[in-house]
């Protein structure tokens, strides 16, 4: 008989509500928090995402957990916010939103590549690596990740104090 995962519920019933906000869902988790549940919802669109666009997101989740029963009757907190830096590039959109970046891929082979994203597709992604750009279709990553920079090179326009 197998019936959906909490989770997945939360997904099913959430995932057209932040839609119709113009975002897309990327994870839902729901972790206990002392007497009370943390649900965090994290959203994300092309061009980032706005504090005004966390609130009103934020509103409307709440009404559809209001309208439905898969938060139970005890006493939760809805936490809505957009990706940290730290998230795996895992889908295509991912590695778009990332364009300009400094990523470390690795790839099914186990080579570890570093560069900066050129140009990303619904196949694969371009990386200035050295100087060069090299193409890695995603059917050959394992995982990516955007490196966290201080100073990015193209920061620094000789602006010295």
């Amino acid at each position: 008989m197998g019936s959906a995962s909490p989770r997945d519920h939360l997904i099913k019933l959430l995932e057209p509500v932040v839609s119709a906000e113009g975002l897309d869902l990327e994870d839902i988790t729901v972790t206990q928090a002392g007497k009370r549940r943390l649900l965090r919802v994290i959203v994300d669109r092309d061009g980032g995402v706005s504090l005004d666009d966390v609130a009103e997101v934020s509103q409307a989740v709440s009404t559809a957990l209001d309208g439905d029963d898969s938060m139970g009757q005890s006493a939760y907190t809805l936490e809505v916010s957009s990706p940290g830096v730290d998230r795996p590039l895992t889908e295509p959109r991912h590695w778009r939103r990332a364009a300009k970046r400094l990523v470390k891929a690795e790839t099914k082979d186990g080579a570890v590549v570093e560069g900066r994203i050129v140009a990303a597709d619904e196949a694969g992604v371009d990386l200035d690596v050295e100087g060069s750009v090299r193409r890695l279709d995603y059917e050959d990553l394992t995982r990516g990740r955007v490196q966290v920079e201080f100073r990015r090179i193209d920061d620094v326009d000789g602006d010295e104090g």
